[in-house]
């Protein structure tokens, strides 16, 4: 078996064409999860290599060998999911026990490393995330700003207002009422 780290594979639809893929070029993949698939070959010859890297950029994502960038795109995929594919964040959810716990790292090594590499803050990717959440959930007109304020774990809704006001220049209101929202949305993979 070997497992593979791919990066910018961050939604449902990014597995399902990472194992698409896999098993057209004749692999077997026995487990995927954001950012992981495991086959069930075993040493990946150069040339088997080089055509999976190819197509997998073709594709808009990319096989990482690096320890550190495996660890950066496992911090992006457990914020990505945390946020995007959970029902509601806690509001005493802490991101720093967290990210710890799961990534078997102090906390502060974790955030100098990513904000070396990403160019961002770890909180500020968070924060980048969860305003991407909340145009997705305006334009789906679903829920209301207390709603959306209390599902990303916002202590009020002014806080999420003053965060969204501040990444987007627009206050919620204002980006609901111009129906500009989906203009504004960015895919995930290209959050930073």
């Amino acid at each position: 078996m070997t497992t593979l780290y791919i990066k910018n594979m961050v939604c449902n639809r990014c597995v399902m064409v990472v194992k698409q893929e896999l098993e057209r070029q004749g692999f077997h993949p026995e487990k995927i999860s954001l950012g992981e698939v495991t086959i069930r070959e075993d040493n990946l010859t150069d040339k088997q290599q080089d055509k999976l890297d190819s197509a997998l950029i073709t594709l808009g994502f990319e096989r990482i060998d690096d320890r550190k960038a495996r660890l950066i795109e496992a911090i992006k995929n457990k914020i990505v999911n945390m946020i995007h594919h959970t029902d509601k964040v806690d509001t005493k959810f802490n991101w720093s026990s967290v990210l710890s716990e799961e990534m078997h790292y102090e906390y502060n090594y974790l955030s100098n490393l990513f904000s070396g590499v990403e160019g961002i803050t770890l909180e500020q990717y968070i924060i980048r995330q969860k305003i991407e959440k909340v145009k997705e959930l305006l334009f789906y007109d679903e829920l209301n700003l207390s709603e959306i304020a209390n599902k990303l774990g916002y202590s009020s809704v002014a806080h999420l207002s003053g965060q969204f006001k501040k990444i987007t220049g627009f206050t919620p209101s204002e980006m609901k009422k111009s129906r500009n929202i989906d203009q504004n949305r960015k895919p995930l993979d290209s959050i930073s």
